[in-house]
C-alpha cells in the first residue's frame, strides 16, 4: 500500500532544496559581478595614479607646460591633458561600451572580461585628470563617502521587494536630461548650472544603483550555462561600474578641493 503521507515531506524538501540552490547561485552570481566590478575599479584607479605620475613633475627642468593651477607637465601631460589626444582616450573608452553593450551576445565569456578591463584601463588614462584638478586627500575622502553611498543602495535594491522599472524609467529619463545640461554649459560655463547639475547626477545614479542591483537580481536564472551567465556577470559589473565612478566624480565635483 502506498504511503502517500510521506508525499507531502518529500515534495516541500524538493521544493525547498530547489529554493535553497537558487539563492546560492544568486549570491554566487553576485558576488561575481561585485568582484569584477571591484577589480575594474581597481584598474581604473592605479592606472590614473601612475599616468598621473608620469604625466606631472616637480621639476621645472623637466617640464614643457605649466597649468593654470600651477602644475608641471611632462610631454606625455602635455599630450594627454590637451589637443586631439585628449578627445581620442574621452571617446575612445565610450566606443568601446557600446560595442561591449550591443555585441555581449557574440562574444566569449574572455573576451568580453578582456574587453572591460581594457575600457577601465583607457578609463584610468582619461581620468587621471582629476589628480591635476584636485588634491589626493579630497579624492581619496570623496571615494570612501561614495562607495558608503554606492553600498548602501546596491544593497537596497537587492533586498527590497518593491519595483524599480518604473523608478529606473523616470531615472534614466532625468539622466538624459543632465546629459543634455551638461552639453549646454560646455558653452555657457555657468557655475550654478553646473553645481545643480552635480546634485541632479548624484541623486539620478544613486537611485540608478538600486535599480541595476535589482535588475541583476532579477536577470539570473539557475538555468544559464557558464557562458551566459559569465556574460551577465560582467554587463551587470559594468553598469555597477558606471553607477559608482559617476557617483563618485558628481560628489568630487561638489565636495573636492581644487589645487
Amino acid at each position: 500500500m502506498a504511503n502517500y503521507e510521506n508525499q507531502p515531506t518529500r515534495f516541500g524538501a524538493s521544493v525547498g532544496g530547489a529554493v535553497s540552490a537558487i539563492d546560492e547561485g544568486l549570491r554566487a552570481h553576485m558576488v561575481r559581478v561585485y568582484n569584477y566590478m571591484a577589480v575594474g575599479l581597481g584598474i581604473t584607479g592605479l592606472v590614473a595614479y601612475f599616468t598621473y605620475s608620469l604625466a606631472t613633475t616637480t621639476d621645472p627642468a623637466q617640464a614643457v607646460a605649466t597649468l593654470g593651477n600651477g602644475v608641471l607637465l611632462t610631454s606625455l601631460g602635455a599630450t594627454i591633458y590637451g589637443g586631439i589626444f585628449m578627445w581620442v582616450l574621452i571617446l575612445a573608452p565610450l566606443a568601446m561600451v557600446f560595442f561591449l553593450s550591443f555585441r555581449i551576445n557574440t562574444l566569449s565569456v574572455g573576451t568580453a572580461q578582456a574587453m572591460f578591463w581594457l575600457y577601465a584601463a583607457l578609463l584610468g588614462i582619461s581620468l587621471s585628470s582629476i589628480f591635476v584638478v584636485y588634491t589626493s586627500q579630497s579624492i581619496f575622502q570623496v571615494f570612501f563617502i561614495s562607495a558608503a553611498m554606492f553600498g548602501a543602495m546596491s544593497l537596497f535594491g537587492y533586498t527590497t521587494k518593491r519595483d524599480l522599472t518604473q523608478f529606473g524609467s523616470f531615472l534614466i529619463m532625468g539622466l538624459i536630461g543632465v546629459i543634455i545640461a551638461m552639453v549646454v554649459n560646455i558653452f555657457l560655463q555657468s557655475s550654478a548650472l553646473g553645481f545643480a547639475i552635480s546634485v541632479l547626477g548624484v541623486l539620478i545614479f544613486v537611485g540608478l544603483t538600486a535599480y541595476d542591483t535589482q535588475k541583476i537580481k532579477e536577470m539570473y536564472s539557475v538555468h544559464d550555462d557558464g557562458t551566459v551567465a559569465g556574460r551577465k556577470a560582467i554587463m551587470g559589473a559594468l553598469a555597477l561600474y558606471l553607477d559608482f565612478l559617476n557617483i563618485f566624480l558628481f560628489m568630487l565635483q561638489l565636495f573636492g578641493d581644487r589645487r
